[in-house]
C-alpha cells in the first residue's frame, strides 16, 4: 500500500510539472496553406487577314513591328477527353504536344478557374479549397488575361524522351497510354476514386494539328505569334486563329505592356476584339 500511495504521489508530481510546462504556452492551429502567386499570359487574337500573306506566312511588316524572328517553330499538339467532354466540364484539359527542335513529349495537364468580375483573389481562394496553393510546387499557376476575360490556370507538365523527328506523334493508342501513365493524383481522384483515370481512359484524341510559333522581342519583352490552323466550324476546311501573346511574373508590367500592345495591335488594324480560347475550339471542331 505505501509502495501504491509512493507512485501515484509520482505521477501527479509529473502531471503537475507537465501542466506547468504548458501554462505558460499557447496551443497554436495549424495555419492553412497560402493561396498561389500566379504568373501572368497576356493573350490578344489577331485578323488573320490583317496579319498573314496569302500564303498563310506572317507579314514583313508585323515581323519587324513586333521585333519577331522570321522562321516560325513547328508544334504539333493534340487533346484527349471523352465524347461527352467530361474532363473539360470538369475545367480539366489534358494536352500531348511534340516541338519540332526537341527529343521529348510534353504532357500537360491542366485545371481552369474563370475570373469573375476580375476577382483574382476569390478564383485562388476557391483552387486553394480545391487543392490547389502556395505549398503545391508541381503545378504552375498563371492568369491567361484576354481582350475581356481572365482565367486562371494550374499547369502539370511531364517531359518523356522520344527519337521521334520533328512533331511527328505516337499513335492515339500510345498518346493515350503515356498520358495515363503519368497522369497526376490531383486529377486521378478528381471527384472520386479514379476518376479522372477512368474519364482519361474512355477519351479519343481532339486533332492533331500543327501549329507555327515566331518568337521575338518586343518593349524588352519576349513576345510570341502563334498561328493555328483550326478546322473551321463546317468541317469543310481551314481557319487561321493568330495569337499574340507574352508572359511576366509581375502583374503590374502585365496591365502596363498589355495596354502598349493592345494599343499597337488596334494601330495597326491587326487587333481582333474577341476572346479567344483555342482548346474549346479544338475540342469543338474535331
Amino acid at each position: 500500500m505505501k509502495k501504491w500511495k509512493q507512485m501515484t504521489m509520482a505521477a501527479v508530481l509529473s502531471f503537475t510539472a507537465l501542466g506547468s510546462v504548458f501554462a505558460g504556452s499557447e496551443i497554436q492551429p495549424v495555419a492553412a496553406a497560402a493561396n498561389a502567386v500566379p504568373s501572368y499570359e497576356v493573350k490578344f487574337i489577331a485578323k488573320p487577314e490583317a496579319v498573314l500573306t496569302s500564303n498563310g506566312h506572317v507579314q514583313e511588316d508585323v515581323i519587324q513591328k513586333l521585333g519577331l524572328n522570321s522562321s516560325p517553330q513547328a508544334i504539333g499538339v493534340a487533346y484527349y477527353d471523352t465524347d461527352q467532354l467530361e474532363l473539360n466540364e470538369q475545367g480539366w484539359d489534358v494536352r500531348f504536344r511534340k516541338k519540332e527542335d526537341k527529343n521529348n513529349y510534353e504532357l500537360t495537364y491542366k485545371k481552369r478557374y474563370p475570373i469573375i468580375n476580375g476577382d483574382i483573389d476569390a478564383a485562388l481562394s476557391l483552387a486553394n479549397k480545391e487543392g490547389f496553393d502556395a505549398s503545391d510546387d508541381n503545378y504552375e499557376a498563371e492568369i491567361d488575361w484576354g481582350y475581356g476575360k481572365q482565367t486562371l490556370s494550374f499547369s502539370n507538365t511531364k517531359k518523356v524522351n522520344t527519337n521521334a523527328a520533328g512533331t511527328q506523334m505516337p499513335s492515339e493508342q500510345e498518346s493515350l497510354a503515356l498520358l495515363l501513365d503519368k497522369l497526376p493524383g490531383k486529377l486521378e481522384k478528381w471527384s472520386s476514386k479514379e476518376w479522372g483515370k477512368q474519364k482519361l481512359s474512355q477519351s479519343r484524341i481532339y486533332g492533331p494539328l500543327t501549329f507555327y510559333r515566331y518568337e521575338g522581342n518586343w518593349e524588352d519583352q519576349e513576345l510570341t505569334l502563334e498561328v493555328w490552323p483550326i478546322r473551321n466550324s463546317e468541317g469543310t476546311g481551314i481557319e487561321n486563329l493568330i495569337e499574340i501573346s507574352f508572359k511576366t511574373d509581375d502583374r503590374e508590367t502585365a496591365t502596363r505592356l498589355r495596354s502598349k500592345l493592345m494599343d499597337t495591335l488596334t494601330a495597326n488594324n491587326w487587333l481582333l476584339p474577341v476572346d479567344g480560347l483555342k482548346t474549346q475550339l479544338i475540342l469543338e471542331r474535331y
